[in-house]
């Protein structure tokens, strides 16, 4: 068994007072196809889950609208009670079928899909839940209010927002205390940049979705290729050192529904990368953006 650990990956402090290991887990991939409805391999799904926190990982992400409604449980059926694992969820989604998303953000279902999240994961308190999108259809205040709301009746303990610009993030911390902020991001996407940078100096938690990406610059023979023959290692354990190596505040969570490629994610946290091949690589994944090459 591996004796690889995410508090290799560096600690981070959530809203000042929820310090979690740098390296989390995604529970998206642990319902069905398109995520939607049950995992096609249920044992599995609750096998990887509960291999979570034997590998040190102490904070999951997911959301009501993964499954809808198939994570969170399987979740709580697979590690309730919690003890130091922080399950932080999202809600602003609606689901109709497989790889449909509809940003629903009126204030009397973001609370009520807060109620139902906690009730789902058995806790009293959500330790973070995240404004899964700004629905543009809803002025964005009173977006924001609800989840003042949800803080205020200790519904939830912080809150963050997701797919979301800097400006954005000025205007809901008006409102409410930013904790973190969950974008795309990766070695070749660098949409968020500008977040990363305004996240890293306001102390927000950045949590990069879709993080393993790399693209062409996994082709074999390129210097991404290179450094993970170099280590023995994969291209993607890689591009996720490289993530974590890229700012203090980031917090990735890479996820699956299968325990081997689980340890291979969590295996990417004893890479070193020298401050040169970070640059490398950085330069390298920068032009591939402006190429337009976005995974």
């Amino acid at each position: 068994m591996s004796t690889t650990s995410a508090a290799r990956s560096g600690r981070f402090t959530i809203g000042g007072d929820l310090a979690v290991n740098r390296l989390g887990f995604g529970a998206m991939r642990v319902t069905g196809r398109g995520i939607w409805g049950d995992p096609a391999d249920r044992a599995e799904a609750l096998a990887t889950l509960r291999r979570v926190p034997e590998l040190g990982i102490d904070f999951i992400d997911t959301a009501d609208s993964y499954g809808p409604d198939v994570s969170e449980p399987l979740i709580r059926e697979a590690l309730h009670p919690y003890g130091n694992l922080v399950v932080a969820t999202k809600g602003g989604l609606a689901r109709t079928g497989p790889d449909r998303w509809i940003p629903l953000g009126r204030p009397e279902y973001l609370i009520q899909q807060a109620h139902k999240s906690r009730r789902l994961l058995g806790v009293e308190r959500i330790d973070l839940w995240q404004l899964h999108r700004i629905d543009p259809q809803v002025p964005r205040d009173e977006q924001f209010g609800a989840v003042k709301e949800l803080i205020d009746t200790g519904v939830i303990r912080h809150a963050g927002l997701s797919e979301v610009s800097v400006e954005e993030i000025t205007a809901a911390a008006k409102v409410f205390p930013v904790a973190t902020v969950q974008n795309r991001y990766n070695l070749v996407d660098r949409t968020s940049e500008a977040v990363l940078d305004h996240c890293q100096a306001q102390g927000i938690g950045f949590i990069p979705w879709f993080p393993l990406a790399a693209g062409d610059l996994a082709r074999p023979g390129s210097l991404l290729d290179r450094l993970a023959r170099a280590h023995g290692a994969t291209p993607s354990q890689v591009a996720l050192a490289w993530i974590l190596k890229r700012s203090p505040v980031m917090l990735p969570i890479p996820g699956t529904g299968k325990v081997a490629h689980l340890e291979e994610n969590v295996a990417a946290v004893d890479i070193t990368l020298t401050d040169a091949d970070f640059a490398a690589l950085d330069a390298e994944g920068r032009a591939a953006f402006a190429r337009g090459g976005v995974a």
